[in-house]
Order: C-alpha cells, then sequence, then structure tokens
C-alpha cells in the first residue's frame, strides 16, 4: 500500500499507467487490449503440478468496472509479488506473496492479512488448487481478468470480503522504491542470511539496527530459510511495510519525494500494475497515511489456522480451517470480532446474522430427532437446510465445510461435542456451511422443551 501511496502522488504528475480492471466475485471483468495467452498442448508443465489445470466455467468476457472509491467507504486491496523462479525462466509466473490491505477510512483503522502460498484452496473456475496458482491459471488462459483477477475473486472466496483493488509488484519496482525513501531501518536481533538477487551476492547481516538498501529489502522479504518458512517471512514482509510507513513519516519525506516525481515515477511505473486510478490511488494514500500506526492490525494466516495435508498428486498442502480463518478476518475487518464472552442473545444474533446453512442429520436411537433439532434451531435463528438420518453414532459429531464460526461455536458449546468431534472439511462448493450428526448424548441430555 505503501508503494502505491507515493506512485499515486507522483502520478498526479505525470499520467498513470492503469491496466487491467477487477471487482468483486460475483461482477464481470474485462482486459481490453491485453495480450492472449495460450496454453498449447506441449507447454513445459508447471513445476509444482503434473498437469496444468483446465478451467471448467469461463466467465463473460464483457464486465463492469468497479465503482470508483469514495474515499468514505472500507476499501481492500490485494497485493502481489510473483515468484522469482518462474520470472527468471521466463515462465508464466505464480505469485511468491499474496496480501490483503483493508483501510477505514471514517474510523481510521487499517490492517492486513499474509496468506500462505500452499494455501489449498477452491479457485474459482478449477476445483482446488495452492492459491499462488491462482495467477498463473488466469494468465495462462487469458480469462477475463487474467491473473489479477483470478487471484483476487480466490481471495474473495476463501475470506469472505469484496476486493476492490489488485496491486502487483515486481522486484525492481520494490529495489527502485526503496532507494527513493533512502532505505529502510530494521532490528535484527540474531544473525540472518540474506540472498540478493544474481550469484555469488549472499551476504550476513548481524544483530542491530541495519539501514537497508533496496536489494538488501528486497532479500529480507523473500528469504524463506528460517524456522517458521513461509510464516515467518509473512511475518517479515509485514515489518517491512510498518517499517517504511514509520520511514516516510518519521523523516517527512513527502516533500522531498515530490521534488523528484519525475524520476521516482518513472522507475516505478513500469513495475506496478494496479486497477486504482490515479484519483483514487492518492485518495487511497493520503488516508492510509493518516492511521495511527497503533490502529493497524497485523495478522498472518499461519499454523494455527491450517492443518497439513497432501494434494492428490503428492504435493505438501496446507488446508485452511476456515471457521478459525473467518474469526482472524473479523479480527482485521471489524465485522463482530473474535468470539468472547456475550449474551446468549446477542450472539444469536451474530448467529442469523451470519446465516449458516446447517444439516441435521439423526444418528441416534430416538426417531425423529432431526426434525425435533432443526425446529429448536430454527426458533433460535438457525438457516437449516437439511434434516435427514445418518448412520448410528454415540457421540454428536460436526463437520465443517465452510467458514462461519459463530454458528460452529454455539452449536458446539449447546450440544456439548468436544474439538476431537469436529471435523474440518473444507470445501466452499459444498451445498451447506455445517452438519450436525445427532448422537445418543444430545438424545440423553438436550435443552429442548
Amino acid at each position: 500500500m505503501i508503494v502505491l501511496i507515493l506512485l499515486g502522488f507522483v502520478g498526479a504528475f505525470f499520467g498513470y499507467r492503469i491496466t487491467r480492471q477487477v471487482v468483486a466475485s460475483n461482477e464481470t471483468f474485462s482486459l481490453p487490449g491485453d495480450p492472449v495467452l495460450t496454453a498449447p498442448e506441449d507447454e513445459e508443465q508447471d513445476p509444482e503440478s503434473e498437469a496444468t489445470p483446465k478451467p471448467t466455467e469461463i466467465p463473460a468476457a464483457e464486465l463492469p468496472k468497479p465503482d470508483p472509491w469514495d474515499g468514505i467507504s472500507r476499501v481492500n486491496l490485494l497485493v502481489m509479488g510473483l515468484d522469482y523462479r518462474d520470472w527468471e525462466a521466463g515462465e508464466t509466473p505464480r505469485t511468491d506473496t499474496m496480501m490483503v490491505f483493508t483501510l477505514d477510512p471514517l474510523n481510521k483503522t487499517a490492517g492486513m492479512i499474509s496468506i500462505p502460498r500452499d494455501l489449498w484452496v477452491n479457485i474459482p473456475g478449477f476445483d482446488y488448487g495452492k492459491i499462488n496458482t491462482a495467477y498463473y491459471l488466469g494468465e495462462v488462459y487469458n480469462l477475463p481478468g487474467g491473473g489479477p483477477g483470478l487471484a483476487a475473486r480466490t481471495v474473495e472466496e476463501l475470506l469472505g470480503v469484496p476486493i476492490q483493488y489488485y496491486a502487483q509488484i515486481d522486484f525492481q519496482a520494490f529495489i527502485d522504491f526503496i532507494d527513493h525513501i533512502e532505505g529502510v531501518r530494521l532490528t535484527f536481533d540474531e544473525p540472518m542470511v540474506l540472498d540478493r538477487l544474481g550469484k555469488w551476492n549472499t551476504v550476513t547481516i548481524e544483530p542491530g539496527v541495519i539501514t537497508l538498501p533496496g536489494d538488501y529489502a528486497l532479500a529480507y522479504v523473500r528469504a524463506r530459510k528460517t524456522e517458521g518458512g513461509d510464516f515467518d517471512r509473512a511475518a517479515r514482509q509485514q515489518n517491512l511495510i510498518m517499517a517504511v510507513r514509520d520511514r516516510i513519516l518519521e523523516f517527512d519525506m513527502m516533500p522531498k519525494l515530490v521534488a523528484r516525481a519525475p524520476e521516482i515515477y518513472n522507475d516505478l511505473s513500469a513495475g506496478i500494475q494496479t486497477n486504482l486510478s490515479l484519483n483514487e490511488a492518492i485518495k487511497l494514500g493520503w488516508s492510509a497515511l493518516e492511521v495511527d500506526r497503533g490502529e493497524i492490525d497485523q495478522v498472518i494466516i499461519s499454523n494455527e489456522y491450517v492443518t497439513l495435508g497432501k494434494s492428490p498428486d503428492g504435493l505438501d498442502i496446507l488446508r485452511p480451517v476456515p471457521d478459525k480463518i473467518r474469526l482472524l478476518r473479523d479480527e482485521v475487518f471489524g465485522e463482530g470480532g473474535a468470539l468472547s464472552p456475550v449474551a446468549e442473545g446477542e450472539f444469536l444474533d451474530l448467529v442469523a446474522q451470519e446465516g449458516a446453512r446447517v444439516a441435521i442429520r439423526n444418528g441416534s436411537y430416538q426417531a425423529g430427532m432431526a426434525t425435533k433439532t432443526a425446529e429448536w434451531l430454527t426458533e433460535k435463528g438457525f438457516n437449516i437446510v437439511e434434516e435427514t438420518n445418518a448412520e448410528y453414532t454415540v457421540t454428536t459429531q460436526i463437520y465443517v465445510y465452510n467458514g462461519t464460526p459463530y454458528a460452529l461455536r454455539w452449536l458446539a458449546d449447546t450440544m456439548g461435542v468436544a474439538t476431537v468431534n469436529i471435523y474440518n472439511n473444507y470445501d466452499p462448493n459444498a451445498g451447506v456451511d455445517i452438519v450436525v450428526i445427532l448422537g445418543d448424548d444430545w438424545v440423553g441430555q438436550n435443552p429442548i422443551p
């Protein structure tokens, strides 16, 4: 976001490079004048898959542009960095970094959510895959909106929030930007190896407060060889973003940057693709700088929000735990906040707003228990979409297919379902969000009148 602030500002003097258009997931896209990228049969395959997936659907080609940002409404921006290995090999790239920024200009709050590249998600039109392949697939198949469009739609489906804008930043633009602000100051608590682009460029940074130039800063945000792997890297990326913000504000750099606008714009404009207009970029930039540092939430979809798994073709993947991810989202977007002790009526209001599609299946010895439970839950405000029978079970079980944390929390607490009997079967294409299989324990002890 900080890069866009600067680019938008200097763009006021020299025009602006606007590329693809991207809109919310229930809208469409257009790519006038974009080059056509095809996937011939003999094309070299993605090194992380046995074969390039084929789309099951192609969105309509003519789509409306997003409504211009009014400077008042909450705005969400997806920032993407591309995989250096793909870029170096001259191949259609995957995303190496995905981060969602959100800004609420009225309440002067902001936040960022880092998304791991190996997250196993539903990619619209392509079934499941690693989230870092969404950009690649959108480019290879020349889909409306291209790589940014498909990446944005995939993130929208994961988080359940609209993505109005995107920005894809290349390596050189990042390096040039850091150099234009005369480096970025970071604190190193222990030695860190930085592998700069090119051969024989590896260096070790010793502990202390160090001001990194652009090429060192890029190596810092790309480094993975630490104990936490990609999760540590996401934390470093967020740390650098905040350090850039501090650098601009603490050193009152805007007047100097404006004076050098021609040079800066020339360096950066070719390396940033975004669907922000000039006016939107300027408004967004100034609004972001007005947010107090303490009002910027920083979160990462880390190991506590995923489970380890294998893809059908044997790749290591991260399976999202949807209810936990939606709660994390709520912390940043302020849509109810994290779960906390509230009155039952207030909690059920959150459940009703969430509108989880719940299936009730009777696996107990008591006939008619599904109907009786479904009627009771409907009175509580639940959206019951199915009531039927299941195989016999002593213990009540809950299966989660999509992120509806408030419904899950209330059902688990009320029905006394232990964590070991809650199963994460993430599938946003399922016809339900939660399936409850009633066991004998529910028959023997339930609060239904």
